[in-house]
């Protein structure tokens, strides 16, 4: 008991060193935060240009790359969404576009807008230049590997463009490569075009599974002092947890694709059951493709969360900054963020119900499908009560943050509808699915990642976006965006077939070639417009306004690095220290409207701020 007794008095004694050493550095008690527990980094300084901005370890160009490269690959998926909907609007006009070019450009547009724009962009853009600079860090823990993700994330995009150039042209199996067609003659691009999606694919995961690890470890192990778990944004909560799905995922989809690139070259039957072709039987016998079918899907359909999740963390953020509001529920946000992700992985099959599964797997996929819709339904409960009464900046960055909101609900809404098996199976070859599919996965998150580029320019570049440009570009494409999909609702409930290369001759739907036509012009419409957005970006890096520092008043460490933009190593000669959460804004008693994280207690004593 006296040895117990000593190791206390011991143990105080340290905390009032501690604290009398603090009072000498000019801080009090109140501001007191534990020291680092590991040294500083030690980074690596590129002398040369391809150094500094090619072959580069520095995390904030790596996102740049990403996210440029990223978005070149979505300009060519937007270009064969424009020859897509001009053979489906006027068929017949061009005489390029066959049925084999349609299903080809059909394919590679789906894959493209899902990996290698959305996922790329998101984990690989905003991960890298954000995850160092929010939680305080010099840079990710592995900076070498993480340049090696980017150049694997590289090769793969230029295999996969390869395709086009090699005979036979991209597989046009359909973005979801459901075999046996996919690697069997007569199907477009069964050749090389397959096989080099294949290896792609397969790239694209071995160079991420770099990148996550990083992002992952960087997270736990590379905060700055004061930077508790619960003191982070939500933008790195929803990357984080996006990341550990992408790690336990991801395997999934390339095992698939070894195993069909092994039934195409050496003719195993891992997928391929016994077929028989003119009265012959191939080689094949025994495989599966309903296996094809789940192992695809355990990674689909986390991966639409891969891409929800940041976008649920980042429209999060924005909110709050151009709302001057704390957000509302922050932990229940965070959690409702893990138990997003962890119920992501037990709705994979209801993609699957016209496949013929037991009933009893169509109950238990349906009723999992409707428990998740429960924390995500808190999600926007969540960011509507954080808007309430808040002091709305209704700029570029805020109308973007309002389009995702009402976006995401209206395509959540007809996820439900999806959801259930006996509404599913008749709406699911039908331009219903296409239409929920691309409110919820393709305009929301774009509408989130032209909010938070808006947003976190000036940092990247010093400079301020157009707002009158920004303005136009959203209204254009948001109005733009429900002139496509809306009507494609309707054009699903009539029984318009999707995949179909052009529309049969039914009275049934006499209304669908008006529909198709008017659906058309406005796509063409829309993609023009994000012209207007490639052009304010341009114009604003050489003639925007000087942002200065901080321009949003914000909270979050991105903002307050010595240098803007931020040089490598981020923080200068001393890294900083937090207080508090990211989200002190209109705070009773503060004399600004917003309280960073750095500001000690001892400075804001009068203010009634949240306990973190």
């Amino acid at each position: 008991m006296s040895d117990d007794l000593n190791i206390n008095k011991k143990r105080n004694n340290q905390i009032k060193t501690k604290s009398s050493s603090a009072s000498g550095r000019g801080e009090t008690d109140i501001d007191y935060v534990r020291p680092a527990e590991v040294p500083d980094q030690d980074l690596y300084h590129g002398h040369s240009f391809i150094t500094k901005w090619i072959f580069c370890q520095d995390a904030k160009v790596i996102g740049v790359q990403y996210t440029l490269t990223a978005v070149f690959t979505g300009v060519v998926g937007l270009i064969l969404s424009w020859m897509m909907r001009m053979q489906l609007g006027f068929p017949e006009l061009f005489p390029f576009l066959t049925a084999e070019t349609y299903y080809q450009f059909v394919t590679m547009h789906g894959m493209i807008m899902v990996v290698y724009l959305l996922t790329a962009l998101f984990l690989g853009g905003f991960g890298n230049y954000l995850i160092p600079l929010m939680v305080g860090s010099r840079d990710m823990v592995f900076p070498y590997v993480n340049m090696v993700s980017y150049w694997m994330f590289f090769v793969a995009v230029v295999v996969l463009m390869a395709s086009f150039f090699v005979p036979g042209g991209p597989t046009g199996a359909g973005w979801t490569l459901y075999p046996p067609q996919a690697i069997l003659e007569g199907t477009p691009g069964a050749g090389y075009g397959i096989l080099l999606m294949l290896i792609s694919l397969g790239l694209f995961v071995i160079g991420f599974t770099m990148g996550g690890l990083n992002y992952v470890i960087t997270i736990l192990q590379a905060r700055t002092r004061g930077m508790s778990l619960m003191r982070m944004p939500l933008t790195i909560w929803g990357i984080f947890t996006a990341t550990v799905l992408a790690l336990l995922a991801f395997p999934a989809l390339l095992v698939s694709a070894i195993m069909m690139t092994l039934d195409k070259i050496l003719g195993t039957s891992f997928f391929m059951p016994t077929i028989i072709k003119a009265g012959e039987a191939l080689s094949y016998d025994g495989g599966s493709p309903i296996l094809f079918q789940h192992l695809f899907w355990f990674f689909g359909h986390p991966e639409v969360y891969i891409v929800a999740l940041p976008a649920f963390g980042i429209v999060s953020d924005l909110i709050s900054v151009h709302s001057r509001k704390n957000i509302f529920g922050y932990r229940m946000m965070v959690w409702a963020i893990v138990g997003i992700g962890a119920l992501s992985f037990f709705v994979w099959a209801h993609h699957m119900y016209v496949s013929g599964m037991s009933p009893w797997f169509g109950f238990f996929f349906a009723t999992t499908t409707l428990i998740i819709a429960v924390p995500t339904a808190l999600k926007v409960y969540n960011w509507i009560l954080t808007l309430w009464r808040g002091n709305i900046r209704l700029n570029t960055v805020m109308l973007f943050c309002l389009g995702f909101i009402v976006t995401f609900v209206n395509g959540g809404i007809t996820g439900i509808f999806l959801g259930n098996v006996a509404v599913d199976v008749p709406l699911s070859d039908t331009y219903f699915v296409i239409a929920h599919f691309h409110m919820v996965m393709g305009i929301a998150p774009i509408m989130v990642i032209f909010g938070a580029i808006y947003h976190w320019f000036p940092l990247i570049t010093g400079r301020l976006m157009d707002e009158t440009l920004g303005k136009w570009h959203f209204w254009t494409t948001f109005l733009g965006a429900y002139s496509i999909y809306f009507p494609m609702h309707y054009l699903g409930f009539i029984g318009v077939p999707r995949r179909y290369f052009e529309m049969y001759d039914s009275p049934y739907i006499e209304s669908a070639v008006g529909m198709n036509e008017f659906i058309s012009t406005a796509a063409f419409i829309v993609g023009a417009a994000q012209f207007i957005f490639f052009y304010n970006v341009v114009k604003s890096i050489r003639l925007g306004k000087p942002a200065g520092k901080n321009p949003w008043k914000a909270n979050s460490l991105e903002w307050l690095t010595p240098d803007v933009p931020p040089a490598h190593g981020n923080w200068g000669d001393k890294l900083p220290v937090v207080h508090r959460w990211a989200y002190d804004y209109s705070v009773p008693g503060a004399k600004e409207d917003y309280i960073t994280q750095t500001t000690p207690p001892s400075e804001v004593r009068e203010a009634e701020v949240e306990k973190t």
